[in-house]
């Protein structure tokens, strides 16, 4: 039986969501599956009527036989059809509850919420992108822990960071340029160390909301720190890998990860981290490898930047604990394993 899997246009995008499901579409090949991906038109995760049509369209278009794998992203469009996809014993890939995700208006996480609670009870299988997100299904959406599994993301083996080189600390903060990844957070926390030497480059697609991408760079004005901060834009490959490669520190303020994607791959080149702890992101860093404040709280974030940024031994300790952390994350060639036996217990 061929996997199908559906996800919102474009599957190219970048991001950690995408970037998992294109791994997993190559490993699962990889291991003799045959796998077909199914872009989904409209807009997402709140559909649209193109939203709602292509969902229609996608799951009637399908043979009677397939196993069909819905990106949560694109799942909320997929309610008209919840009886179909109970039927066909479809299987919901969850990074996190489109719900939860920062930036939308409460009259709208509550509509997510209340369609997301009748899919989940629908799907066959729940497959999370971390425990932390597992744990939560249950508790908040009431799904059946019987019906869920987890499937990390995993990590590619990595030459170690060699850092800028100095002078001062070179900061990498990698993540698209939306609310819930606290770019605002980092900024302001940021400002309040100009006495320190240190620049920040921050990678990450910034045409999902070009509204706060914009915002982002005047409040870099407003603050003070435009000339130590580049926007780089989005990144992938190799330019991806030499910001990783010339940092000193990878810092993400987010409000929420499902996994927090970067930080693994920071941690897998051996790069100290600044973190806040949303979400999963703190389940996922080594002891010793980070500083994590509490979401949201500048002054905590900024006085934990503070000894990192100015003393190079004390980011030597860290990386050490990063590097040791990162070789211990799970890899991604045994990450489609997983995935497939998961299928197969939605499908057994």
């Amino acid at each position: 039986m061929s996997i199908h899997l559906l996800v919102p246009a474009p599957f190219d995008a970048i991001s950690g969501g995408y970037i998992y499901d294109r791994r997993m579409v190559e490993g699962l090949r990889a291991l003799g599956e045959s796998v077909e991906v199914v872009e989904l038109p409209g807009r997402h995760p709140a559909p649209d009527e193109a939203a709602e049509a292509g969902a229609r369209a996608a799951i009637h278009a399908l043979p009677a036989n397939a196993r069909i794998v819905i990106d949560g992203l694109g799942l909320p469009a997929f309610l008209p059809l919840a009886q179909e996809l109970a039927a066909r014993r479809a299987v919901a890939l969850i990074h996190h509850p489109t719900a939860l995700e920062h930036g939308a208006d409460e009259s709208t996480r509550t509509v997510l919420k209340a369609k997301e609670r009748a899919l989940f009870s629908a799907c066959a299988r729940l497959v999370c992108t971390s425990s932390l997100t597992a744990r939560r299904l249950p508790e908040e959406f009431g799904a059946d822990p019987q019906r869920i599994g987890v499937v990390e993301p995993g990590t590619d083996e990595a030459p170690r960071a060699a850092g800028s080189g100095g002078p001062g600390c070179a900061i990498l903060s990698v993540g698209t340029l939306v609310p819930r990844k606290g770019h605002d957070v980092l900024l302001r926390a940021l400002a309040r160390l100009t006495d320190l030497e240190w620049s920040l480059t921050i990678a990450g697609d910034d045409r999902r909301a070009p509204a706060h991408a914009h915002g982002l760079r005047a409040l870099a004005e407003e603050l003070g720190v435009a000339a130590r901060v580049t926007f780089a834009g989005e990144v992938e490959g190799a330019a991806l890998e030499a910001l990783y490669h010339r940092a000193d520190l990878f810092a993400l303020a987010t409000r929420w990860e499902g996994y927090g994607m970067a930080a693994a791959e920071a941690m897998a080149r051996g790069l100290p981290l600044a973190i806040t702890a949303g979400g999963a992101i703190a389940e996922v860093v080594a002891p010793g490898s980070a500083i994590v404040s509490p979401v949201d709280d500048v002054i905590s974030l900024s006085k934990g930047m503070r000894r990192p940024i100015f003393d190079a031994e004390l980011r030597a300790e860290m990386a050490e604990a990063a590097w040791q952390g990162g070789q211990r994350l799970p890899r991604w060639a045994d990450r489609a394993e997983a995935f497939r036996a998961e299928l197969e217990r939605a499908f057994a």
